[in-house]
């Protein structure tokens, strides 16, 4: 402080005058009327970096010229006619200088808030007092909480983005799914109502009801695929596969379509391209995909192209079509789940957009990639897959060798017993008829119990059924507790007999849980009358392999 003091500063109480001066939890100055500085504390000469003998006596005008310019003088004339007035966030925002402590805030200088007032011996205004604060902290609360409420904003924009998105996805799902359901049910009430049904009708009601049970069984494979796929349970099963095998087949279930459609199919296959190692289903599911989209959107009289040929180490796959092509603005999002170009329900081509988005993440899990390129709306599209080959040491057989093929026909079951265990009345006669059709011995029962039951019986009767199919989702006790129970048979009760679990829940834990309980295999629903034969014929043979 300096010594000499104006004469307003001297009808300042001393002690005032010094707790003015040492006041370091905020700035504090004083003016005359003339708006000289009479009181300097210390907080001021520690954030401005002046000491109050260089500032004592000056006018604050000189001191801090841009008062004038920014409007602040009036505050203090103001002040000296009695009135108290507020600058906020900085009264000194451009004069002090900013500590190091509070520079992560993002501004040049300490904000401040200041307030202004009259300074007063009693009597009469003799000068003005400012009071300065820091508000870093108040800021950085401030700046914080706008952060805080701007992600919950963004939130709340992604969740309502995301409900849109639901809505219009189930939306759609229900479109697609009744779509096929209404053709089944439709012919199916059809061939009920007639009590004569012309042959080409009946031919055509049975096309109708196959091709529409499969399209809703594609659909339901696609959203468990994507299910599981997003929660890292696929599993793929990886060995060498034939590329040019594997493609030939997706081409021979595509075919029919395309010819229907009168569109043309070509293939161009080189038969230098390497093994790849995969799963063989999974990447026929990558290329049927593909085709099958190929196909959908190309018009009659268009081509269809699927290559394959080497690219290095790598093998490449690629699709070719001639159809509608993809705009420019969708193409950033042809491989996103659940994008379509067009989601209206005036949309000419149906679908959950889960193809393409499977055809990615399938790719991608085999270490490959995958680019779609459109020259735009009307000009085709183009899809290009490139897969790493598998190493010469994985390779386990040559590639002359012929590839593993899809059974066409069911095999002959004839002399085998067999026990079915379903409680839904349709799913047991669907079964029993299909494995009876194949020459089987087939007994049905309809719970957990009565199949013990029958096993009891065939055990007294010394016929125990050579398999067992059960459906694992019954009410009261299920098949993993029929399985359990069976197992704890003695053998000659039916304890070992080979079982095989039939269900509609596809996921791959219930799965793995039906082999650690003591079945054989898992089967999905709805059933293949070729698989389940197949299946069934399989379970047989391993239990006579065990027996040798």
């Amino acid at each position: 402080m300096a010594d000499e003091r104006s004469g307003e500063a001297q009808r300042l109480p001393a002690a005032l005058v010094r707790w003015f001066s040492e006041l370091t939890y905020q700035g504090l100055f004083a003016t005359d009327r003339d708006l000289r500085v009479i009181v300097w504390n210390r907080w001021m000469e520690i954030h401005s970096e002046r000491p109050a003998s260089e500032v004592v006596g000056r006018q604050l005008t000189e001191l801090y010229p841009d008062l004038c310019s920014r409007g602040l003088d009036q505050y203090y004339r103001d002040a000296l006619t009695g009135h108290i007035g507020v600058v906020s966030h900085g009264l000194h925002r451009y004069v002090l200088r900013l500590p190091p402590t509070n520079r992560d805030l993002g501004v040049n200088e300490m904000p401040q808030s200041g307030r202004i007032g009259p300074l007063s011996d009693g009597d009469a205004v003799i000068g003005t007092v400012t009071v300065v604060e820091d508000v870093s902290d108040r800021l950085a609360s401030d700046a914080a909480l706008r952060r805080q409420i701007g992600v919950q904003q963004m939130a709340r924009v992604a969740a309502e983005k995301a409900l849109r998105a639901k809505d219009e996805f189930l939306s759609t799902v229900s479109h697609e799914i009744r779509n096929p359901l209404n053709a089944v049910l439709g012919w199916t009430r059809i061939l009920i109502d007639r009590k004569e049904v012309e042959p080409d009708v009946l031919a055509r009601a049975l096309r109708v009801i196959d091709r529409n049970a499969a399209a809703q069984v594609r659909m339901i494979d696609d959203l468990l695929d994507v299910a599981r796929i997003a929660s890292g349970k696929l599993r793929l099963e990886m060995q060498t596969v034939d590329l040019l095998a594997v493609t030939l087949a997706a081409v021979d279930v595509v075919g029919p379509s395309a010819i229907a459609r009168g569109i043309e199919l070509r293939t161009r296959l080189d038969p230098k391209t390497p093994a790849v190692l995969g799963d063989p289903q999974r990447l026929q599911q990558i290329i049927w995909n593909l085709l099958s989209n190929a196909v959908k959107f190309t018009d009659a009289g268009g081509g269809v192209e699927v290559s394959v040929a080497p690219l290095g180490k790598a093998a490449r796959l690629v699709v070719r079509d001639t159809g509608h092509g993809i705009s420019p603005e969708f193409l950033p999002f042809v491989f996103e789940r659940f994008r379509q170009s067009d989601a209206s329900s005036a949309r000419r081509h149906g679908g959950l957009g889960l193809g393409l988005a499977l055809v990615r993440e399938l790719v991608e899990l085999h270490g490959g990639t995958v680019h779609a390129d459109s020259a735009g709306q009307g000009q085709g599209a183009t899809f290009t897959i490139d897969l790493p080959s598998a190493r010469s040491a994985q390779v386990g057989r040559n590639r002359g060798d012929t590839p593993t093929r899809i059974a066409t026909e069911a095999p002959s079951l004839a002399g085998l017993r067999l026990l079915i265990v379903e409680n839904e009345a349709d799913s047991r006669e669907l079964l029993a008829v299909t494995l009876t059709r194949c020459g089987a011995q087939v007994t049905t029962a309809s719970s957990c119990d009565e199949a013990l039951d029958a096993l009891r019986r065939a055990a007294a009767a010394k016929s125990l059924p050579h398999v067992m199919l059960s459906d694992l989702g019954m009410p009261k006790a299920d098949g993993f507790d029929l399985i359990r129970k069976v197992r704890a048979l003695a053998p000659e009760q039916g304890g070992r007999i080979p079982a095989v679990a039939v269900t509609g829940y596809v996921d791959l834990e219930d799965g793995q849980r039906a082999l650690e309980a003591g079945f054989l295999s898992h089967v999905a629903k709805p059933i293949d009358p070729i698989a389940i034969a197949v299946e069934v014929a399989r379970a047989a043979r391993a239990a006579d392999e065990r027996t040798e």
